[in-house]
This record gives C-alpha cells, structure tokens and sequence, in this order.
C-alpha cells in the first residue's frame, strides 16, 4: 500500500499539533513547515514511525531570506526519504536571522554532520548540541 500524503499529514497533525503546517504537495515533492523548537522530536518521529519510515536524510541546508521579517530570515530545510516507498519530504523550519540556532540532529543521523556544519560555515546557524561545530571552508575571521 502505498504512503499517502493525507496519512503522513495525519499522523504528524495528531502527534504534533500545532507544530506541524502549511502541508502541500510541491511539483513532486509533499512539504510542510515545522515549529523549530521541536524539530529534533518530528525528526525522529518521521524516522521510527513504522508506517512512515523515513530512515534517509538525503539533505539538510539553510536558507537566507532577507526581506522576511527578522524572526523568519533565515530557515533550515530538510530532505528526507523512505525507501520503502520511495517516498520523499521537505520539511521547513524558520529560525531568527538575530540569534539563528536550531537543534543539531546529528545524534539522529549522523550524515547530518557535515552538513550542519556547512550550513553553519555559509549561513551562521548555531546548531545546539553538535558535537564539532566548526567551519569546513571559511576562515573563521
């Protein structure tokens, strides 16, 4: 039986509440938006779900919108994956461009890693609890 986008929707809306919205399906992509504050939570959610089973994290990147208001500059994106039904997600969460910080979720997925600390390198974001977060590229100055 193939994952639908109503039953993830569902099954995150029942979980989560408030803290999960703006579902849509973009081109061939399902989307939705997450309360930053409790990203670590829906991400492994999404991941041990035994109907979901989100188990890949193809990507993690930040976005800068600069014409946003302050408290929605900047966003973490994450691209997961399940295998099973070759089903992929975006989901987005909007964090401060005056303190941007988020939850690492290394301890999840460990391929998250590096690509928190690139996001860290190019866009600033403080992921709280990674354990070696430092630049990759950019001189520290």
């Amino acid at each position: 039986m193939a994952l639908e986008n109503t039953a993830i929707q569902e099954k995150l809306a029942a979980t989560f509440g408030g803290d999960v919205f703006n579902f849509q399906q973009e081109r061939d992509i399902f989307s939705f938006e997450m309360n930053a504050n409790n990203n670590t939570a829906i991400i492994l959610f999404l991941k041990n779900d035994l109907d979901l089973r989100f188990h890949f994290l193809t990507d993690l990147c930040g976005i800068h919108y600069p014409d946003n208001p302050v408290e929605k500059q900047f966003a973490v994106v994450y691209h997961m994956h399940n295998w099973y039904e070759n089903k992929r997600i975006r989901i987005k969460a909007f964090i401060n461009g005056s303190t941007p910080e988020i939850k690492t979720i290394s301890n999840i997925f460990l391929t998250s890693n590096w690509m928190e600390r690139e996001t860290y390198d190019f866009f600033g974001v403080n992921f709280i609890g990674h354990p070696q977060l430092k630049r990759i590229l950019k001189m520290d100055e």
